[in-house]
């Protein structure tokens, strides 16, 4: 009987095993920095992330009917309450939307939950996200006469119907029920599902680092150090403009290394509006550390860094929009007081830099190892990377043993 139970429970173990996608580093990727313990923005205490995927029909596209390959993201800086944080955002190239984005430079906060979706469905889940705060009394009776949604979006129009408008209410709803302080699941799933990157499969990714910083606060005497976590999100669906040939995966020319004959997105079978080098990313930056506004604006600003080292060129056609929040100065929103704050003097910021490029670079292979192989309308076909030919193209170059 004791056996059997040991059985059992080795088999539960290896179907969990299998169930759960790999991540860059499962393949043996090396990158740079120290992450968490999820390796992933739920890292940043506080921060919840859920999705709604949908995956209908399959051949011809019919406009209204499918197939259907998309979904909804959202994410949660302090969990579902309202507790404005410090924010700001930053555009490497605007061809694409982040909602409210005024009001976040103007205010120096970010006061509603982050949502992700396609192109067409922005509007639908501004709205949404507004009856949801009426129905769950989101700021908790207080007169409120304003809010601004922040809802930003990629392209999916290859893989999905996307003039179908299949993103409904309940979708946003439901992105936002499953939000969650755990494993974020990667790849083919929410507002990714139906994304693409460097003509290979892609969608949703994350990571995080963890740095430690020297410092003096009233608490604490000069050479005293402090953790903070530094942690990224990503709708990756950038980088189709140049093709496979620009991917780069730790300093390695795997775009061009790949054979030819493998064929990514784009093939003369394909149907659709879509040009090379349309695309866009969304990332989105979570930390601990007690950063202004300002400050903030410099950490978005070093998103481009990681994108560049795996080959983003900010193409025309792309939307690569980025915003960072703080969950530090949990007190600091206000309408009626003055609060006193806490901010890290710029002269420490150069390593919460290094994290933020470290954690984009990985989180954009995170959401290409994770995705899998999708056909949508029109037989259109996004093909996963390969990861038994990537680990051998690593190996050629000495980076994985």
């Amino acid at each position: 009987m004791k056996k059997l139970i040991i059985f059992l429970f080795l088999l539960h173990g290896t179907f969990l095993l299998m169930a759960q996608k790999p991540r860059a580093r499962d393949l043996g990727i090396p990158f740079c920095g120290k992450t968490g313990l999820l390796n992933a923005i739920t890292d940043v205490q506080g921060v919840e992330v859920g999705h709604s995927t949908i995956i209908t029909g399959n051949g011809k596209n019919i406009l209204g009917e499918g197939p259907v390959r998309t979904g909804v993201t959202a994410i949660f800086p302090r969990g579902k309450k309202f507790s404005p944080v410090y924010a700001n955002w930053y555009s490497l190239n605007g061809n694409g939307e982040m909602t409210g984005t005024t009001w976040v430079t103007e205010s120096g906060f970010l006061e509603t939950p982050i949502m992700i979706t396609n192109t067409n469905s922005v509007g639908t889940v501004r709205d949404a996200v507004l009856k949801w705060y009426v129905e769950t009394n989101w700021y908790k009776g207080e007169d409120w006469w304003y809010t601004y949604p922040l809802v930003a979006e990629t392209y999916d129009g290859f893989l999905n119907d996307i003039y179908g408008f299949h993103v409904k209410e309940q979708n946003v709803f439901e992105a936002i029920k499953n939000a969650s302080n755990g494993k974020v699941e990667e790849g083919n799933v929410g507002g990714g599902t139906g994304m693409t990157c460097f003509g290979f499969k892609s969608g949703i990714g994350t990571s995080s680092r963890v740095v430690t910083l020297s410092r003096a606060t009233p608490t604490q005497s000069a050479g005293d150090s402090t953790n903070y976590t530094v942690g990224v999100l990503v709708q990756s669906n950038f980088g189709n403009g140049g093709g496979k040939k620009n991917l780069t995966i730790a300093g390695v020319p795997v775009g061009v290394e790949l054979s030819d004959d493998f064929d990514p997105v784009y093939n003369k079978a394909a149907q659709s509006s879509k040009r090379k080098g349309d695309g866009s990313i969304i990332v989105i930056v979570a930390t601990d550390a007690p950063l202004l506004p300002h400050q903030l604006k410099r950490i978005a600003q070093r998103v481009p860094l990681g994108i560049g080292i795996v080959g983003g060129r900010g193409d025309n056609g792309s939307g690569d929009i980025f915003l960072a929040f703080s969950t530090a100065n949990e007190g600091a929103f206000n309408r009626n007081e003055t609060v006193s704050v806490e901010s890290l003097p710029n002269d420490l910021l150069s390593p919460l830099f290094d994290a933020t490029v470290q954690a984009v670079e990985e989180a954009i292979i995170n959401a290409m190892v994770a995705a899998e192989t999708m056909e949508g309308i029109n037989g259109n076909k996004a093909y996963a990377i390969p990861h038994e030919s990537l680990i051998e193209i690593l190996k050629k170059y000495n980076r994985i043993k």
